[in-house]
């Protein structure tokens, strides 16, 4: 989650001024940049609890002696709610997760050093502060009643918002981690084709980073519980989007769909004013109920673009989202496994030619089931396992094809070596971590805090 928006910008008197926002994106490949996020649980060595926001171990302390390593700080009402570090960024999500989003970088090796960096840092902070993290797609533990909630004015309105439009919409808020990675497109056309392709396969990623089957201390059935979250969040703001395979889908299509999701807030001076249900299209005809006679600005459009949660979501570059988050070296594997298919022309065709002709219930099929069972989810005659040794395969062919090697001569495939593994044995890190529990762990899920801690 961004830090607190700027209110500037012009205003918005006219939708083709949103497709044109889209589409201001539009980067040569040469310019095309790697942008990874994830999101990890803090809590305390001593007794394994989320952190509170106050306190001399809380989560305004960890901010507060991050800016050692040269973070400026960011406030909201008086409050240390983020980091900035060039296009760099330290957030908070609404239960405390704390959340690098990357700059946008040239290489995974890149991307990598700058997410072993990080993780250097919180880990030096955390041994001062008796804390530590780690990364699961759900909180393996704590109930959501014994989760604090960050101050932050967004999370307020959207906590108060979400119970009415489903019934995991808090779970979702206070108890997921995710990895996601941000990528660029060259055209309204080459978008429309990374949009597509990724849409299909995302439950494919899914099934390859599934690392959530723990709920309150004890199995909850799933692989992935983090992905099942979503269904049953919001149905105005998440699904899989049938509309992006039809024809004649472009930016223009996106920014419809985008003007039927209801409205959370609008940002204006420090204040994130309440404007949940509302409609952005009143809002450009000036008939918003909650600012009455104002017209949007374009930031306003690029603060209601980050509340709607497609398993894919299209900005100025499309974000993938499908993936639970976990230990570090998958943190590397996740933007490698998506530039190896979007970002080299031979990968991004033959993965078309893979998912081109699956239908829409098909994918639909795939979102309902993956979060459940992962690999071993039956697809087509055969099984999601096999679908995802394929794509691994082509994403390793475009990441060879972009050769970019590091300092000892070595390209980017290598960071899907921990995916593939996953793959060729069929046992997801969900099946690892229910081993653990029903062996080793003595069906306790406390060892999780120490043995996955970053």
């Amino acid at each position: 989650m961004s830090a607190p928006p700027q209110t500037r910008g012009e205003p918005i008197t006219d939708r083709r001024q949103l497709a044109a926002y889209l589409e201001s994106g539009n980067k040569p490949a040469d310019q095309w940049r790697i942008g990874t996020e994830h999101e990890k649980f803090a809590y305390r060595v001593s007794d394994h609890r989320p952190l509170p926001y106050e306190g001399p171990d809380g989560i305004g302390e960890l901010l507060t002696r991050l800016q050692r390593f040269g973070w400026d700080p960011v406030e909201e009402k008086g409050n240390l709610i983020a980091l900035t570090q060039g296009m760099a960024n330290i957030t908070l999500e609404p239960g405390g997760q704390v959340e690098l989003s990357g700059a946008p970088l040239e290489t995974l090796h890149q991307t990598c050093a700058e997410v072993h960096r990080h993780l250097d840092q919180v880990k030096e902070i955390g041994g001062e502060l008796g804390i530590a993290m780690m990364g699961l797609g759900f909180q393996p533990k704590w109930r959501r009643d014994e989760i604090p909630w960050m101050p932050k004015g967004r999370y307020k309105i959207m906590g108060d918002y979400m119970p009415k439009r489903g019934n995991l919409g808090l779970d979702m808020m206070m108890r997921t981690c995710t990895v996601q990675v941000n990528l660029d497109f060259a055209s309204e056309a080459d978008m429309v084709k990374k949009f597509r392709v990724s849409l299909a396969l995302q439950p494919i990623a899914t099934a390859l980073f599934a690392n959530s089957p723990f709920t309150e201390g004890k199995p909850n059935g799933f692989q992935s519980f983090r992905s099942h979250i979503w269904t049953d969040t919001d149905p105005d703001r998440t699904g899989d989007l049938p509309f992006v395979f039809e024809d004649g889908f472009g930016f223009e299509r996106y920014v419809d769909y985008l003007l039927d999701v209801p409205m959370y807030f609008v940002y204006r001076d420090g204040t994130y004013i309440d404007a949940s249900g509302q409609s952005f299209r009143d809002f450009m005809q000036g008939r918003l109920p909650a600012l009455p006679g104002e017209v949007p600005l374009i930031t306003d459009w690029a603060d209601h673009m980050t509340t709607s949660f497609p398993e894919v979501r299209l900005k100025k570059y499309l974000e993938m989202r499908g993936a639970d988050g976990g230990p570090w070296r998958r943190l590397c594997a996740l933007p490698a496994l998506w530039v190896g298919l979007l970002y080299d022309s031979q990968a991004l065709d033959a993965a078309w030619d893979l998912v081109k002709g699956w239908t829409t219930e098909e994918r639909a099929h795939l979102r309902a089931e993956v979060p459940r069972h992962a690999l071993r989810t039956p697809f087509r005659g055969r099984t999601v396992r096999e679908v995802a040794l394929e794509v691994l395969e082509i994403a390793r062919g475009g990441l060879a094809r972009r050769a970019r090697n590091d300092n000892w001569g070595d390209d980017e495939a290598h960071f899907l070596n921990t995916l593939l593994d996953i793959a060729e044995s069929g046992q997801t890190p969900a099946d690892e971590l229910l081993a653990k529990f029903n062996g080793p762990w003595g069906g306790s899920v406390d060892p999780v805090f120490k043995e996955y801690a970053y």
